[in-house]
C-alpha cells in the first residue's frame, strides 16, 4: 500500500498536508501521532470516509486513484479492511450471526437461512483466526479481546488467500486491560507471522515496539519521520510524537507538600473496600496502585457518593464528611472524572459548550433565564487554555478524538477549583501529547491547592506523577510508597503480593 501526497482541508484548515505512507507486504507499520497530528483523517481518507483535497495518490494492492477519487467502493477493492477502537460488534447476536453479517447466511435452495452449515462455515473462520469460542455463543459474553478479534475475523474473512488484504487496526486497545491485551497483541504476533499485512494505530507505545515492524509518525498535519522500530526505543518515539524528550512530558512534582489534611479516612468499608485507611493532603497527588478488582475505582466511587458507604469515618477540611450522593459530594468540593469516558463522564450528542457548562450550570442563570453570550465566551476560554481541537465550542463533543474529549471533562470539573480531584484512569484511550496536556493541567490545580486521589493502571505513569502512592489488595491498603520505592517495578511487585505488608 502506497499513499503520495495526501492533503485535506476543512473549512480553511489544512489538517492534513502531503502525507506520504508506505506500508510493505507482510509488515505490521504503526501509525503514530498526538491530537490534531492528522492520522485519523488519513485513516478516514483510505477508507474512503472523506475525499482528499487534489494532488495526492492512493494504490492500495494494483487499486490505484488520484485522492481526490479515492471511494470506499475502492478501499473494498485494493483489500482494506478497518476495525476500529470500538469493534461494532452485535451483543445480542450470536459470534455465527456476527460473522454473517455484511456476508450474508447460508440459505436452503427455499431460501430460509441453513443453520448447520452456518454454524459449520462459522467454525471454520474460528478456527482460521484461532478464536476459541462457539458459534452459538453470544458476543455480549465474550471477552473484550476476543470481541475485538472477533471483528478482525468478520473483516477478513472473505480474503481470496489466508492473508491478502490490508488491515487496518485503528485504537484496538485503548479500552483493554492490561491482560486482555496481551490476549489480543498474541494474536496479532501471529497474524503478522503468517504473512499478513497491518497497519496499527496505538497510542501506547510500548505495545507498538514490540509489535511493529516500521513506524510513520505525523505531527501537526505533517509526516515527520518513517523509522524501523528495531533501531527506536520508547523515549525517542516520544520525542518524534510531541516534539520533546520524555522527561517534559510529565509536570515536574511539588517541591513541598503541605502537611495539611485535606481528606482523612478511616475504616471505610463500601462495596468491595474491607477498611480504607489514608490521607490527603493538600497541594498533593496521592497515586492508588492495584489490580483490576482490587478496589482502587470504588474507592474514587464511594468517595464521591456514588457507591453506598456502610461503615468508617470521612473527614474533608476537618469536617465530618458522608457522601451520600454525587450532588452533596460536589457541594462539598470534590470532582471526580471517571473511568469510562463515553458513558460516564461526556454528553456525546451535546456540543463542547454544554458539556462544559454542564457542572456549573447556575452561574449562567440570571432573572429566569440562561445567558448564553456569556456562557459561550467562557467556553471559548477554556477551549483554548485546554487546546481542545477543533477549537470552537460549538463543535458536538462525541465527534471529537478521545483526547480533545477527556479535555472538556477535565476542564468541566477543574473549573469548579476542587478541593479534593478524584482521577480515575485519567488518560485511558489518548495519546502522549493529549497526556502531557492533562498532567499540566493537573499540576496547575495543584499548585493552587487542589488534592488529587489518582488511579491508573499504568504504574509508569503513576511513578513520574504522583508525589506518593498506596497500594490496595482485596479492598485495603497493603503498602505505601514515596521517593525511590515510588517505581513502577515496586508497584507491581506489591499489586500482586499476597502477603498484607506495611508501610
Amino acid at each position: 500500500m502506497r499513499t503520495t501526497g495526501l492533503s485535506k482541508t476543512f473549512a480553511g484548515t489544512t489538517v492534513l498536508r502531503n502525507a506520504n505512507l508506505e506500508v510493505r507486504r507482510g509488515e505490521v507499520h504503526a501509525l503514530l501521532g498526538g491530537n490534531g497530528s492528522g492520522k485519523s483523517t488519513l485513516i478516514k481518507l483510505l477508507a474512503g470516509v472523506y475525499r482528499a483535497d487534489a494532488g495526492g495518490r492512493i494504490e492500495v494492492q494494483g487499486v490505484c486513484a488520484d485522492a481526490d477519487e479515492w471511494s470506499p467502493s475502492m478501499a473494498r477493492s485494493g483489500g482494506l479492511h478497518f476495525v476500529h477502537q470500538d469493534p461494532a460488534v452485535f451483543g445480542a447476536l450470536t459470534v455465527a450471526e456476527n460473522l454473517a453479517i455484511g456476508r450474508g447466511f447460508v440459505c436452503t435452495a427455499t431460501g430460509r437461512v441453513n443453520w448447520p452449515a452456518t454454524r459449520r462455515r462459522t467454525a471454520q473462520i474460528l478456527e482460521r483466526f484461532s478464536l476459541d469460542v462457539s458459534p452459538d455463543t453470544l458476543v455480549a459474553e465474550l471477552r473484550p479481546a476476543d470481541r475485538t478479534m472477533l471483528a478482525i475475523a468478520r473483516a477478513l474473512q472473505d480474503q481470496e488467500g489466508a492473508h491478502d488484504g490490508v488491515l487496518v487496526l485503528d485504537e484496538p486497545t485503548a479500552s483493554l486491560p492490561a491482560w486482555e491485551v496481551e490476549i489480543l497483541l498474541a494474536a496479532l504476533r501471529k497474524y503478522a507471522a503468517a504473512g499478513q499485512t497491518i497497519v496499527y494505530v496505538s497510542h501506547r507505545l510500548s505495545e507498538v515496539l514490540e509489535l511493529a515492524d516500521r513506524v510513520t509518525v505525523l505531527r501537526d498535519g505533517a509526516q515527520v519521520a518513517t523509522r524501523e522500530t528495531r533501531n527506536l526505543t520508547e523515549e525517542q518515539l516520544v520525542e518524534l510524537i510531541v516534539g520533546r524528550g520524555l522527561d517534559r512530558v510529565f509536570p515536574e512534582r511539588s517541591e513541598r507538600v503541605s502537611n495539611d489534611v485535606v481528606l482523612s479516612v478511616r475504616g471505610l468499608i463500601a462495596g468491595p473496600l474491607r477498611g480504607i485507611d489514608l490521607d490527603l493532603h493538600r497541594g498533593e497527588i496521592l497515586g492508588v496502585a492495584g489490580l483490576l478488582g482490587s478496589g482502587r475505582s470504588a474507592l474514587l466511587r464511594a468517595l464521591f457518593g456514588d457507591l453506598l458507604m456502610t461503615a468508617g469515618q470521612i473527614q474533608l477540611a476537618g469536617q465530618a464528611y458522608r457522601p451520600s450522593r454525587p450532588a452533596r459530594a460536589m457541594k462539598a468540593g470534590i470532582a471526580m472524572v471517571p473511568e469510562d469516558r463515553g458513558t460516564e463522564a461526556l454528553f456525546g450528542s451535546l456540543s463542547v459548550r454544554e458539556n462544559l457548562s454542564a457542572s456549573v450550570v447556575a452561574r449562567y442563570w440570571a432573572r429566569a433565564r440562561l445567558q448564553h453570550r456569556r456562557e459561550h465566551l467562557d467556553a471559548r476560554s477554556l477551549v483554548e487554555a485546554y487546546d481542545v481541537r477543533p477549537a470552537s465550542d460549538q463543535s458536538i463533543a462525541g465527534t471529537l478524538s478521545g483526547g480533545n474529549q477527556q479535555k472538556i471533562v477535565m476542564a468541566r470539573w477543574l473549573r469548579r477549583d476542587p478541593l479534593v480531584l478524584l482521577l480515575d484512569e485519567p488518560t485511558q484511550g489518548v495519546d502522549v501529547q493529549a497526556r502531557a496536556d492533562i498532567y499540566e493541567h493537573v499540576r496547575r490545580a495543584v499548585a493552587a491547592g487542589t488534592a488529587v486521589l489518582l488511579v491508573t493502571s499504568d504504574f509508569e505513569e503513576l511513578a513520574h506523577v504522583a508525589d506518593r502512592a498506596v497500594v490496595v489488595r482485596e479492598g485495603r491498603v497493603a503498602a505505601e510508597v514515596s521517593g525511590a520505592e515510588l517505581d513502577p517495578h515496586r508497584l507491581t511487585e506489591l499489586s500482586y503480593l499476597f502477603k498484607e505488608t506495611t508501610a
